[in-house]
């Protein structure tokens, strides 16, 4: 009995100060990567997003969610040498999900600390006056 294949995320910073047309491209290479040597199960736009810190010039970044299986390592070997060195890419991430592991929740239009509990659900309960 052969095992599923692994799940991956790739969640991708792409440099907001690239060109459309550049940021796009380098999207559609990772899709390609990955549909041709695994399957690609989900792709999230998240939008522009404030970083948490500035890193080099940028204090804000394209993020995008792919999620995927693959069949072998190679195709993860591949894409880490080749996001590693483009340089319209502020910062990624590849990360083997373990089974079990939810989904990952629709961030698209969301404020980027809605899910860090920044809203009144958060503050504390004032007692009622007596």
């Amino acid at each position: 009995m052969t095992l599923p294949a692994p799940t991956y995320d790739l969640v991708l910073l792409l440099d907001t100060r690239a060109e459309d047309s550049v940021r796009a491209k380098i999207v559609e290479g990772a899709r390609e990567a990955i549909s041709g040597a695994g399957e690609l199960l989900r792709h999230d736009e998240w939008g522009e997003r404030p970083l948490a810190y500035p890193i080099g010039e940028s204090k804000s970044a394209e993020y995008h969610l792919l999620q995927f299986h693959a069949t072998s390592a190679d195709l993860i070997a591949e894409l880490d040498r080749t996001l590693r060195i483009t340089d319209e890419i502020v910062r990624f991430r590849i990360n083997k999900l373990a089974p079990g592991t939810p989904e990952a929740p629709d961030m698209r239009g969301e404020h980027p600390h809605a899910a860090h509990g920044d809203g009144e659900h958060s503050r504390a309960q004032e007692p009622a006056a007596a």
